[in-house]
């Protein structure tokens, strides 16, 4: 039964017998009785039903248009159904258009152009449902991964240890990049559905662990796990989306999925007051990452494998070679993306890392402020940034939208830790904004730059250099800090890294908008 209908009429001159065949013709689909049914378009999977009856006044006829679709979307209907009925209220007063025009002999209006609001492309129930599922295991499983580094400076103090210690704890956590290197390449050889399911489950038992650690070492151990397997879901569940999503969508399926990664995010920054409860009301947030147990039994029922990669397996095609990333079609592909990989982690990572422990120390917020800094320069800001990166990624291309944004998006960053006052809200703000295009736009090539059969191993491998220059940066900030005049200067120094990648390293990247998958990176096996 379909879940979304939208209807309108039309009243034109002429009789049933008349309009019929104009409409069947206008519409490019043969009668059926009195009722012609056709696709709407309009960038939707929305059915089209025009039927004609005769009219209240003589000779004319009513024709009743109705568009009706079957996607519904596990988990965010609630958001999706209305941009899927805003599609066909659309598709249906250009359809009408068109066929009033035809009824009464006037030229036919033109073609209709792509709204800005919706999707690129229309997706099935099938890759509508998968990609929904996906995300929202994403936002779970960056809900949890992101619980340390919102609570750090509350996690110090409750195990007395320094700001130096901290930074090693925080190093440390980034080496369950091993971790994540083999659940990710198992990507290639399990499937992508199996991956997001295991590292969402390893996360949850992972802050359980760390909610009722008895000391930071134990703390720290469980957090090396919980990062290593938010990262596989992200990067295996980014994969799963490109790899599903209709042609001219790829990039904006990728930012719906970015929107669900925030909205994680987002949680564990409303959840950071919870902090201030108490010495040890920290764990209180790490404990409710692990209720997203109870979801699982509704991800798997959702939760398929994508197409391409069935068509592998069904195919018995080897997967998960190393050799295929350093051969002549995408070695040098993979070079340069490891390369920009690791110098903007250089930044990114203690950029993130310890933003609110700099607004702490060295501007007096409390973790109630900082929560109500990140809501307002993060929140609504980092929704139009994915947003506006989701239409450019395809309009612009990747390249020149990943080139400019990180490069202004540094800028920016760098200049938050070395001023004061009223502007942080300026600076943070567009920062942000540009940051999400940047990172949209480089995690886009990154999944399209490889085939089916290594894409997981290509991006786990990738992953390995973004956690090397994370380490290298969070070292670096918090070992310099004493001697360049604090913590804010010390992480704007890492900044110059993201600028050379900006600059030296993204340029030579090839475009892939506009181009089909299998152009991009051909499979062995077309899907």
């Amino acid at each position: 039964m379909p879940h979304v209908r939208r209807r309108m009429s039309i009243t034109v001159e002429g009789s049933v017998e008349q309009v019929l065949p104009i409409v069947a013709e206008t519409i490019g689909a043969p009668l059926e009785g009195d009722t012609v049914t056709a696709p709407l378009g309009a960038d939707t999977e929305a059915t089209l039903y025009v039927s004609v009856t005769p009219g209240d006044e003589p000779a004319t006829a009513t024709i009743g248009l109705e568009a009706a679709s079957d996607v519904k979307v596990p988990y965010f209907n609630w958001f999706v159904a209305p941009i899927i009925a805003a599609g066909m209220r659309r598709g249906l007063r250009h359809r009408a258009e068109e066929i009033d025009a035809a009824v009464h002999g006037r030229p036919s209006p033109p073609p209709l152009p792509p709204s800005r609001y919706l999707p690129p492309a229309s997706f099935t129930p099938q890759q509508a449902t998968l990609i929904a599922t996906v995300a929202f295991a994403t936002a779970v499983s960056n809900f949890g991964g992101a619980l340390f580094g919102q609570n750090a400076d509350s996690v110090q103090d409750a195990f007395h240890k320094s700001t130096a210690e901290l930074g090693v704890a925080s190093a440390v956590t980034r080496a369950g990049v091993l971790v994540a290197l083999v659940a990710i390449s198992l990507g290639d050889r399990v499937g992508r559905r199996k991956v997001i399911l295991w590292s969402l489950i390893g996360v949850c038992v992972a802050n359980a662990v760390s909610a009722g650690s008895p000391t930071f070492e134990i703390f720290t151990g469980g957090q090396v796990l919980a990062r290593a397997f938010a990262n596989a879901a992200l990067v295996v569940g980014g994969i799963a989306v490109v790899e599903e999503a209709p042609e001219r969508a790829r990039a904006f399926a990728l930012a719906m999925l970015a929107l669900a990664a925030g909205a994680g995010f987002a949680i564990s920054v409303v959840t950071l007051p919870i902090a201030d409860l108490g010495p040890q009301a920290w764990r209180v947030s790490f404990g409710l990452s692990t209720l997203a147990l109870l979801f699982l039994p509704a991800l798997r029922r959702n939760l398929l494998e994508t197409h391409r990669y069935s068509a592998l397996v069904a195919q018995a095609v080897a997967r998960g070679r190393l050799r295929e990333l350093f051969d002549q079609a995408y070695g040098r592909r993979f070079v340069l993306l490891s390369l920009a990989a690791f110098l903007t982690n250089v930044f990114a990572a203690p950029s993130a890392q310890y933003t609110n422990k700099y607004l702490s120390d060295e501007h007096g917020f409390s973790n109630s402020a900082i929560a109500l800094f990140r809501a307002v320069t993060n929140g609504a800001p980092g929704l139009i940034g994915i947003l506006i990166a989701g239409r450019l990624a395809e309009s612009r291309g990747r390249r020149p939208l990943a080139i400019v944004a990180l490069g202004l998006a540094t800028v920016l960053q760098m200049a938050f830790f070395v001023t004061g006052g009223p502007i942080l809200w300026v600076i943070s703000t567009a920062a942000i904004v540009a940051a999400a295009c940047a990172s949209l736009a480089i995690a886009t090539l990154g999944t399209e730059l490889f085939p089916t059969e290594v894409r997981s191993t290509s991006n786990a491998l990738i992953l390995v250099c973004s956690v090397a220059g994370s380490i290298t940066g969070l070292l670096v900030a918090t070992n310099i800090d004493t001697f360049v005049g604090g913590l804010g200067p010390a992480i704007a120094l890492c900044g110059v890294a993201s600028l050379v990648a900006a600059a030296f390293v993204l340029p030579f990247l090839p475009e892939t908008a506009d181009r089909t998958l299998d152009t991009v990176s051909p499979s062995e096996v077309p899907p």
